[in-house]
């Protein structure tokens, strides 16, 4: 690994999964395995299991000896094949990295995951330099939150997307069957800080189904409080009958305050904490002020899971993402992550490009203000045109309702 190696020494490359796994990070790491075994330049292909974890306790996995019909259903596979993890690699924990890296014989390293991810691809290629080592860091994104700056959109998003639009817009049917029982709907959806899951709710409504679409409580214009968020359901209810409201899980009001409450269940190795579920709270809020029943669905990780509603778009830019990975490597380049260009809209194209990680780790993209509707509680055009796309060819049947004749 070091610069002043010999040939004797084995040229590995390894790979690793980190953060929440989605349907599509699989294919990315199969277009790692099939582009740098294709290449006939690395003598293994490793994986390490569960992230930065498997390094530090040598847990591999030779990928370059599955079998090939393996690795095509593997492709094709929801989850993290190679498990994923969200340990944060201390300062202290850089050099026993490196010096396991260099007794595998690892040349380079491709790390698929979001934020947190990009951020431990950084510090190992800096460390590396620092220690007179040319390991080559390479970063592959991964996260439905969409939150990563320099992409155009992160892979996992589009098929999460395409499985929250259609999953909102048949529960949202199911409130207009009984609003009688349960007129309030509340679906708590993942997203972390930023409005880009919770928009995605909004997007299999046709323009006949205007009228159905459901309020969004998006974390870039939180309610005033949980008091004025029951007030606001309860006149939806009045003037249409139900109600059906999208509530992101981190999501706090005006002053702060998180709406399923401020201790955290958990908080994860990188600092972010997991609070309860707003939905709960809220739901027995509107039932002991307003009186109206309400109920609470969360989709959780079937979400970000659903190999079966997953984008085409997706699987196809995820793999791609992957191979351009080990094609910057193989140019001598480093430090970088693989991002996502559109080309063109209609129909969608997009090219693989890279970006410095140092534009990347740590930072955050937040939800533009001109997606956000002027009544705060949808999304306009302009996201629909950005969304839409990335979801492939038909991504929402044609429903209808029938037609009052009286």
């Amino acid at each position: 690994m070091s610069g002043s190696g010999g040939s004797a020494k084995l040229r590995t490359l390894l790979v690793g999964q980190s953060g929440g796994a989605t349907a599509v990070i699989n294919a990315s790491l199969i277009g790692v395995v099939e582009a740098a075994l294709g290449s006939g330049r690395f003598d293994r292909v490793l994986g390490m299991r569960h992230g930065i974890e498997g390094l530090l306790s040598e847990d591999f996995i030779d990928l370059g000896r599955q079998p090939k019909f393996v690795l095509e259903r593997v492709r094709r596979t929801p989850s993290a094949a190679l498990g994923t993890g969200r340990r944060k690699l201390s300062n202290d924990e850089l050099g026993q990295a490196l010096d396991l890296l260099r007794k595998h014989g690892v040349t380079a390293l491709v790390y698929i995951g979001g934020n947190d991810s990009a951020d431990t691809a950084h510090r190992l290629h800096q460390a590396a330099r620092s220690a007179g080592d040319d390991l080559a860091v390479v970063s592959v994104p991964k996260t439905i939150d969409n939150d990563l700056l320099a992409t155009d959109h992160c892979p996992g998003y589009p098929s999460l997307a395409r499985f929250l639009a259609n999953a909102v817009r048949d529960a949202t049917y199911d409130t207009l069957a009984s609003p009688q029982l349960y007129p309030v709907k509340f679906i708590d959806v993942m997203g972390r800080d930023a409005g880009w899951v919770a928009a995605a709710c909004s997007l299999a409504f046709s323009e006949t189904e205007a009228d159905l679409q459901p309020l969004l409580f998006l974390p870039e214009f939180p309610p005033e409080s949980a008091e004025t968020m029951v007030a606001e359901i309860e006149a939806c209810v009045r003037d249409q009958g139900w109600a059906v409201a999208v509530v992101p899980e981190t999501l706090r009001d005006a002053a702060g305050r998180h709406l399923g409450g401020d201790e955290p269940d958990y908080v994860d190795p990188f600092g972010h904490p997991y609070y309860p579920q707003p939905a709960v709270s809220l739901a027995r809020l509107v039932t002991e002020r307003t009186g109206l029943r309400a109920r609470f669905e969360r989709p959780g990780t079937a979400a970000r899971m659903s190999i079966s509603l997953a984008s085409p778009i997706d699987l196809d830019e995820a793999e791609r993402a992957g191979r351009f990975a080990v094609a910057c490597i193989l140019r001598g380049e480093s430090d970088i992550m693989t991002s996502i260009v559109r080309t063109a809209n209609d129909p969608y194209c997009s090219e693989i490009d890279r970006v410095p990680l140092a534009e990347v780790a740590n930072r955050v993209r937040p939800f533009p203000a001109e997606f956000i509707g002027a009544d705060r509680r949808s999304v306009t055009d302009d996201f629909r045109r950005y969304a839409l796309p990335l979801l492939g060819p038909n991504p929402f049947p044609a429903y209808g309702r029938l037609l009052d004749l009286t």
